[in-house]
């Protein structure tokens, strides 16, 4: 017997049939004798309607508002598992975040979870009762419902594993592990057996789909071990199924590149001819980091006449608000000029071995001038190498980096 936390994504739920298989494939683990607690995502596509009611609204709306509205998804879907699970005759509860509950910040639209009070839960497991749980939200320190950000249910998924000292964490999508590259795009990706922590951190934060960074970053200090494996596939016990995250002492072979991740949420921002004194950066980063938002790749060049261009990426979803920040700081900072550009993509490359190996980047560089694709920024870590490019090459530069790092399935 163990305990376990399941989790499924939107596509894994997105219908009454899809529920009803998710109900099922529950109900086996929970007559296996396992303690199940279950994680579930909004169904495919509800999300993105609510986000666009609200912003078809107002555009810069009141952001605790907003998470009233999106955490309606969750709530539906926990409520249609638990009653697709009575009816199998399996003892089943819905949870709301706030019912546990699990406590957040007041960054409503992007928050942390601060604390999980599981005691109850655990209870119930034990005697029995599947727990069927909201992901993507909790409750901040006001009382008022939170929401984690896009991929939270992830998020929740893990820190509850943790909470609840669950043996493992399976997160259920529509694909069937983690590959070194979009399918979709590269059809010779091949699909990993394990991959560790840091790399899996780093490919979520750059871009790839499959797990949520705040996911992978609690794993990996939280140890738990996730398996990512998918709802239409083989179940958690064949040996072929789905992929591990774990401590990368796990992993004998170390490839050079593990993985190649693109993001095309991304938007640029220019601040021409910002005056190079002491203080400038810390007052427009500052004023990003009072809105919440998040900035990513970052390049200064500096000119002969005393100013500067300040260049950096925030998430596209955060462009608008962006604008708004930095508008206000003209008077006080004095820069001649912002631009804004949301057709931009990020493409990074991901391996532990590039500790041991060097020409990494080089082979990025030249692969990318071979097909004429022309870098904007650069930005690196010890085991990253990450290049902004206009968006419309996306494609093409992901081709050709898989290929050239050899990671093309035979």
């Amino acid at each position: 017997m163990a305990r376990i936390v399941m989790k499924f994504g939107g596509t894994s739920v997105a219908d009454l049939d899809r529920i009803r298989a998710v109900a099922a494939r529950v109900k086996r683990a929970h007559d296996a004798g396992d303690e199940v607690a279950v994680v579930v995502s909004a169904m495919a596509g509800t999300t993105n309607q609510l986000v666009g009611w609200c912003q078809a609204l107002s555009p810069l709306h009141d952001a605790r508002e907003y998470d009233v509205v999106v955490a309606t998804g969750e709530q539906v879907t926990t409520g249609l598992l638990a009653i697709a699970l009575q009816e199998l005759g399996v003892e089943a509860r819905s949870w709301q975040g706030w019912q546990i509950p699990i406590r957040t910040d007041n960054a409503h639209g992007k928050a942390r979870i601060a604390a999980i009070e599981g005691a109850e839960l655990i209870r119930r497991m034990q005697a029995g009762q599947v727990a069927v749980i909201s992901g993507f939200q909790g409750i901040a320190p006001t009382g008022r419902i939170t929401t984690l950000g896009r991929g939270g249910s992830d998020t929740s998924a893990v820190a509850l594993a943790a909470a609840l000292g669950a043996e493992r964490c399976d997160i259920y999508t529509d694909v069937d592990g983690i590959y070194t590259t979009d399918p979709r795009i590269v059809p010779k990706a091949r699909k990993l057996a394990k991959i560790s922590y840091e790399e899996m951190l780093e490919l979520a934060s750059v871009g790839a789909k499959v797990l949520q960074t705040r996911s992978v970053e609690l794993a990996m200090n939280e140890h738990v071990r996730v398996r990512v494996l998918s709802s239409f596939g083989d179940g958690p016990d064949s040996p072929t199924a789905g992929t591990l995250v774990v401590d990368e002492d796990e992993i004998v072979e170390k490839e050079t590149v593990s993985g190649i991740a693109y993001s095309r949420d991304e938007a640029k921002i220019t601040l021409r001819r910002v005056p190079d004194r002491p203080g400038i950066a810390a007052t427009v980063f500052g004023a990003l980091a009072d809105k919440a938002i998040n900035v990513d790749m970052i390049v200064q060049n500096t000119a002969a006449d005393g100013t500067t261009d300040m260049t950096f990426t925030v998430g596209k979803a955060d462009l608008a608000r962006a604008q708004a920040a930095l508008g206000t700081l003209a008077p006080q900072i004095g820069f001649a000029e912002l631009l804004t550009d949301p057709d931009v993509a990020k493409i990074s490359v991901v391996g532990v071995g590039m500790r041991s190996h060097v020409g990494v980047a080089n082979t990025m560089f030249r692969a990318l001038a071979d097909k004429a694709i022309n870098i904007e920024v650069i930005s690196t870590s010890e085991i990253k190498v990450s290049v902004l490019i206009a968006a419309e090459y996306t494609e093409l530069a992901v081709r050709a980096l898989h290929t050239a790092y050899g990671l093309d399935a035979g």
